[in-house]
């Protein structure tokens, strides 16, 4: 049990990244973006083939995200240049990079277990420090289990996560991002005060992207595969994270925000990883608790909400029929 947690926390941070990509597109912008599932496989498809034909891993997946913003910008064209609706600039840049990282693989999928990558070079520096042995012998003196081989991993990523946070934490403070907000909330408002619109959007559209392609690049390197399905329901995922976390944690600042968003991702693998437990469920089964889940945040709090009004109404009603009782 202790290690099948361990495993949803590390995976859920990794897909934190992509699920603050999507925030970006979808909370920031207002974008219906559904290039996810298509830029998702493609950083993935970037880093893996990279790394194979002897790229230094780091290297590999920083091309992943850089082709990531490639295409996040070239939905951001279309929609903004081409005059496409933004839902179908989505499906369409989707469709068309299912066959691009067909070409870019060269087949549909491709096994990194004997290559060398950015969490096994990580993990390899952590056995080095010889801080998995200390560790261990430290909670071996305080009778606990000992660590998970894959340690290093989830406080390397831990670090990448923050990193990432902060960084669009400040992004989204700079002038630039304000004004990108403020395209996401009033485009008119933003275009009456001489701002290029279809400039924000291709670039808040590409670094959305880029954000979802690094979190592909890291999943395909952490599962050791790299195939052409692995982004299928990617942005029902990165949704679910998005509304998980900020019904959780709240939404007030983009401080706070931010945050919610990872907890909401590894909130939703731990469910996901508890849900899979039961017995008639089973791994296929997965996209269906996702929907489930996406359901469930988007009515608990509309229920809620309406429950505390129900109250209300009925507090505010017998104050008045004692106040009517008092007067006669």
């Amino acid at each position: 049990m202790f290690i099948s947690m361990f495993g949803a926390v590390e995976s859920g941070i990794i897909y934190a990244i992509m699920a603050l990509g999507v925030y970006l597109s979808f909370r920031i912008l207002d974008f219906p973006d559904l290039t996810v599932d298509g830029s998702f496989v493609t950083g993935g498809a970037v880093a893996a083939i990279s790394i194979i034909n002897g790229t230094d891993p780091v290297t590999a997946t920083i091309l992943g995200t850089i082709a990531g913003f490639v295409a996040g910008s070239i939905t951001g064209v279309l929609h903004t240049k081409g005059k496409i609706n933004p839902l179908l600039s989505g499906i369409i840049m989707m469709i068309a990079l299912y066959s691009i990282n067909l070409r870019i693989m060269g087949r549909p999928n491709l096994s990194l277990l004997n290559e060398s990558t950015l969490f096994t070079q990580v993990e390899g520096f952590w056995k080095g420090t010889g801080f998995d042995q200390a560790l261990n012998g430290m909670l071996k003196t305080l009778g606990s289990a000992q660590v998970p081989s894959t340690w290093a991993i989830l406080i390397f990523m831990i670090f990448v996560s923050i990193f990432i946070k902060l960084l669009t934490d400040y992004f989204l403070k700079t002038e630039v991002g304000l004004a990108i907000r403020a395209t996401g909330d009033n485009q008119k408002m933003i275009r009456s005060l001489s701002a290029n619109t279809d400039t924000l959007i291709i670039l808040g559209l590409g670094v959305s992207n880029a954000f979802v392609a690094l979190s592909g690049a890291l999943v395909a390197q952490y599962g050791g595969f790299a195939d052409v399905g692995l982004g299928i329901g990617m942005i029902i995922t990165g949704l679910a994270s998005v509304i998980i976390g900020e019904a959780l944690f709240g939404k007030r600042t983009i401080a706070i925000t931010t945050i919610a968003v990872i907890g909401g991702a590894i909130i939703y693998r731990i469910v996901v990883t508890l849900a899979l437990r039961v017995e008639f469920l089973e791994t296929g089964d997965m996209k269906l608790i996702t929907a489930l889940l996406v359901v469930a945040a988007l009515i608990t709090p509309k229920i809620i909400k309406s429950h505390k009004e129900k109250k209300r109404r009925q507090q505010k009603r017998k104050e008045l029929n004692s106040t009517v009782a008092e007067g006669g």
